[in-house]
């Protein structure tokens, strides 16, 4: 291993960098060299137990942050808006989709999706983040629509909208080809696409996960096709349930193969399998695990880090699944992005997930200085809009009643990171 990691490691957490093994010790040796690492190198990563093993892989996963990121840890000020929940594609690992007689199955008017885009506006928002479930009566024209709906009375607000599933839909619907649905979707004011309905990016895997999923190939083409045509997307994979490492390091080298050609990946988002209520898991409990370990999550984050690192530098951790306290942890796994404020958050809550539907501005600005490192509002696109090093975003009650939780009180248990916040504060 490098003199730089192994002083990191000794100086920094007393551990004995003999102990870390030969197969690790060679692969973060490359990856600290700038070299890109396998896919069966980063099997390896992801396969490590031993204590100074995973201390060495998310030490060079914090130390290739730094490099791409330096201290900013950014976020968006954002909403979700979900404008239907009615569903029929029968993805197992879904709890949140309703037939349209179900009681609580819902389906917004363009005007009230509207009305929480002025709402989410009127709190600070740049950027709403819309989907929703494909309902057997949603017309192909929707999507563009309600883009030119949004764009007509607040132009100034970027649409982060419609999964690859949507484009799917919406495109068969329309009677069109991709690129032309994707290109009128950019006419009608879409800025960027979220890119979940990834899950595991392997066919096996997916059959498993739903009979009528987008398969591997139609994701990969509509997400190259959105790039071609000048519409930057996220990237995400779904894991912690009948998967297993190797899918893990493929999943993340399509990816990468992808972003080679087209660079038009914003960031990753590693988003756990949320179990509660799914299909997936109670029709398979001997078979299906209750979402990833927290061994898992960490290597995920860090893992992810090392192999797409000059390719994909923004790295999210998703606060929804994982809670902020196991968020701000993650920002020492090689994460520099806490996402977005959301507001509103309806698809993990339905799987399980109890981490809350917002985290304000202020609030993450609070848990981003008491990691240590400098908050920063940014732009749907990555650009620094703001950097909180001294003033703080206007505190705001949520938009949602939460009652007695409150995301800052796990600083509480740490009296550094306390002190830490007091003294932003």
């Amino acid at each position: 291993m490098t003199n730089e990691i192994v002083n990191y490691i000794e100086n920094d957490i007393e551990i004995d960098a003999s102990a870390i093994s030969h197969p690790v010790r060679d692969v973060l040796d490359k990856a600290l060299e700038g070299r890109e690492i396998t896919q069966m190198e980063a099997v390896t990563l992801f396969k490590a137990n031993g204590h100074a093993d995973k201390q060495a892989i998310y030490h060079t996963a914090d130390l290739l942050r730094q490099k791409a990121n330096g201290d900013l840890v950014t976020f968006a000020v954002n909403r979700n808006i979900n404008f239907t929940n009615v569903c029929y594609m029968g993805c197992k690992f879904c709890n949140f989709a309703k037939r349209a007689d179900e009681e609580d199955a819902q389906w917004h008017s363009v005007e009230e999706v509207l009305r929480r885009c002025h709402e989410a506006w009127d709190r600070g928002a740049t950027e709403v983040c819309i989907q929703g479930g494909l309902h057997p009566k949603l017309p192909g024209t929707y999507y563009e629509e309600l883009c030119r709906a949004i764009k007509a009375e607040l132009p100034d607000m970027h649409l982060h909208a419609f999964s690859p599933f949507e484009v799917w839909y919406g495109a068969s619907k329309s009677r069109k080809p991709y690129r032309e649905f994707l290109q009128g979707l950019k006419d009608a004011g879409l800025g960027t696409m979220p890119g979940t309905a990834a899950e595991i990016l392997d066919t096996e895997i997916r059959k498993q996960l739903t009979k009528d999923k987008l398969s591997t190939e139609k994701w990969v083409e509509i997400i190259r096709t959105a790039h071609e045509v000048g519409i930057k997307t996220t990237a995400t994979i779904m894991y912690g349930h009948i998967d297993a490492p190797e899918h893990w390091a493929a999943h993340i080298d399509l990816l990468r193969s992808i972003q080679k050609d087209t660079g038009g990946f914003t960031e990753f988002v590693p988003l756990s399998y949320q179990h509660v209520g799914t299909a997936l898991y109670s029709e398979n409990p001997g078979k299906v695990r209750m979402g990833p370990s927290t061994d898992e999550i960490d290597k995920m984050h860090a893992v992810s880090r090392i192999m797409l690192h000059g390719f994909i530098d923004n790295i999210q951790v998703s606060w929804t699944k994982l809670g902020p306290d196991h968020a701000m942890a993650m920002l020492n796994r090689g994460a520099n992005d806490m996402g977005g404020t959301l507001m509103e958050e309806s698809i993990s809550r339905a799987a399980g997930a109890d981490h809350g539907q917002e985290i304000t501005a202020y609030e993450l600005t609070q848990i981003v200085r008491a990691s240590g490192r400098t908050p920063a509002r940014r732009s749907s696109d990555y650009r620094i809009l703001d950097i909180y090093d001294d003033h703080d975003p206007q505190p705001l009650a949520p938009l949602i009643e939460r009652g007695d939780k409150d995301p800052l009180d796990f600083l509480k248990m740490f009296p550094d990171a306390s002190s830490g916040l007091e003294a932003a504060e």
